[in-house]
């Protein structure tokens, strides 16, 4: 995978790619920023097909934006083999794998895959910069997920433990400082590197409980996945803590605190996260949310088996 910063980067990747009129992805806030062989407009967009056959003059995608349009963009190379150059334009991580979820135009889950062509990751600091608090906050606790979650899941390894507790100590440091001084570009630009090194974490090592039920939530009523994120981890966090004391105490000392989970929690609350009823979420579903969520990859990692019936008593935690 080629990593550089700054969008001045991104011909220079394109070329060494061999991809030198590529496809764009991305909604209509952004322009493109090179010279594009076509264009998909629609974000998120489950019409996979249609996007696919309006690549044919393409020989690479492009994706500008967040998680919808970078997993947009995978769909898409899955399909084509083209590879693809992702320029994040909040801190998901969608770019560090090659999984993705196909959600509709209004944001319910049609499904998902794998095998998308990662081939390049642009960063660049200034495109975060009118990111709304909302966003910023959701999308910055899905990768403090992505940090936590690579500490101790079934997959976890020294090399993601380096990037996760990278990512954890800029994620914690940096966001309320984000929060306080959105146009402080310095704070934006530590933000995204904490982000990039725990999307590194999550391509080493794979994801875990919080994110299960986070997608369950997110596909089933079309929620935002960061913020879904935000409020899973502190339950998800307190379920593992039998099995996994020492893994979580050294993601708290990251964050330079002796309560993880409370610190979690306060972060996720600047962005005005804290219950799944202030989202939307209906009480009388959660047990085939709970379901839904125990049979996903993530659950299947985590290192504390969890029944439905245990996680819907999590969601309910946090209703």
């Amino acid at each position: 995978m080629i990593v550089r910063w700054g969008l001045g980067e991104l011909e220079g990747v394109l070329e060494e790619l061999g991809a030198a009129r590529p496809f764009l992805v991305a909604s209509p806030r952004w322009d493109p920023p090179v010279d594009v062989a076509g264009e998909w407009r629609e974000v998120p967009s489950d019409r996979i097909a249609d996007a696919v056959a309006s690549t044919e003059d393409a020989d690479g995608i492009l994706a500008v934006g967040g998680g919808s349009a970078i997993d947009l963009a995978k769909a898409i190379s899955a399909e084509t083999g083209l590879s693809l150059v992702s320029v994040p334009t909040t801190y998901s991580g969608a770019e560090w794998t090659p999984g993705f979820g196909i959600r509709d135009h209004e944001r319910r889950a049609k499904g998902g895959g794998s095998g998308a062509r990662l081939a390049g990751i642009v960063y660049e600091p200034e495109l975060t910069l009118g990111l709304p608090r909302p966003e910023t906050v959701g999308t910055a606790m899905n990768a403090l997920d992505h940090a936590a979650e690579a500490l101790y899941v079934k997959g976890r390894n020294e090399d993601g433990d380096r990037e996760a507790l990278s990512g954890a100590r800029l994620i914690g440091e940096w966001l309320p400082r984000v929060v306080e001084t959105p146009e402080d570009l310095e704070a934006r630009r530590a933000l995204l590197e904490g982000a990039m090194h725990a999307g590194t974490a999550l391509a080493s090592a794979g994801l875990g409980l919080a994110h299960a039920m986070a997608q369950a939530l997110g596909g089933r009523f079309g929620l935002p996945h960061g913020a879904m994120n935000a409020i899973a981890l502190p339950p998800a966090l307190r379920f593992n803590e039998p099995v996994a004391s020492a893994e979580i105490a050294r993601f708290g000392e990251a964050l330079g605190t002796d309560d993880p989970i409370g610190r979690a929690q306060e972060l996720a609350l600047l962005g005005g996260y804290k219950r799944l009823r202030d989202q939307g979420v209906p009480e009388n579903e959660l047990a085939e949310v709970a379901e839904a969520a125990a049979g996903r990859p993530g659950a299947r990692a985590n290192p504390r088996p969890a029944t439905p019936s245990q996680i819907s008593d999590l969601l309910r935690s946090v209703y």
